[in-house]
């Protein structure tokens, strides 16, 4: 069975909102090594919307740094989902919108053949953590404070506390801090 793997900026306290954090190079390396891992992005429209076209954007921009650009082609080249009731097309070559049951397509998702599955965002990933259909977190805690902003799990209540075991750390150059932890 294919694994779900949230992956997440966030602030020292809890802001997931993607204007409180910064992305240097270090930072998208370690992204760009993370798409290696999956075959299918999950999104709701509002991360799409501010991923794309920005990222396939990049990937054409040969003044962009080394590292954006490795990003934004890898981005560029995955599968994605967006789980959309809005959203009437996709920009991208790689995308497919979803409309139905969220925790019924993941789970059918989860047991295809391939790669893991990479979600981000705020509103779906909490979903699914409210669902337990997320295997694995990946954050990366930003050195930053940022006092307001969209924050995971804001209107969502878990039916029970969420145990996970750290497995992971890695110290940036900048003060990040990428932690990676499976579900218990």
């Amino acid at each position: 069975m294919r694994n779900l793997i949230y992956a997440i900026n966030i602030t020292l306290d809890g802001c997931c909102d993607h204007t409180k954090g910064s992305a240097d190079d270090e930072l998208l390396d370690y992204y760009t090594q993370l798409m290696g891992e999956v075959d299918l992005l999950v999104y709701g429209r509002k991360t799409y919307q501010l991923m794309v076209p920005y990222w396939p954007d990049v990937a054409k921009n040969p003044s962009a740094t080394k590292a954006s650009i490795e990003f934004a082609r890898a981005f560029d080249a995955i599968h994605k989902i967006i789980f959309s009731r809005s959203l009437d097309s996709a920009e991208d070559r790689n995308t497919r919108i979803v409309r139905g049951n969220l925790h019924d397509e993941i789970l059918k998702l989860k047991q295809k053949r391939g790669r893991n599955i990479l979600a981000g965002g705020v509103d779906v990933p909490s979903q699914l953590i409210q669902h337990g259909l997320v295997d694995e977190y990946r954050f990366v805690v930003q050195p930053i404070v940022a006092g307001e902003g969209r924050r995971l799990l804001d209107h969502v209540g878990l039916q029970e506390k969420l145990q996970v075991k750290l497995v992971d750390t890695k110290i940036f150059k900048s003060g990040c801090v990428a932690l990676r932890y499976l579900k218990q």
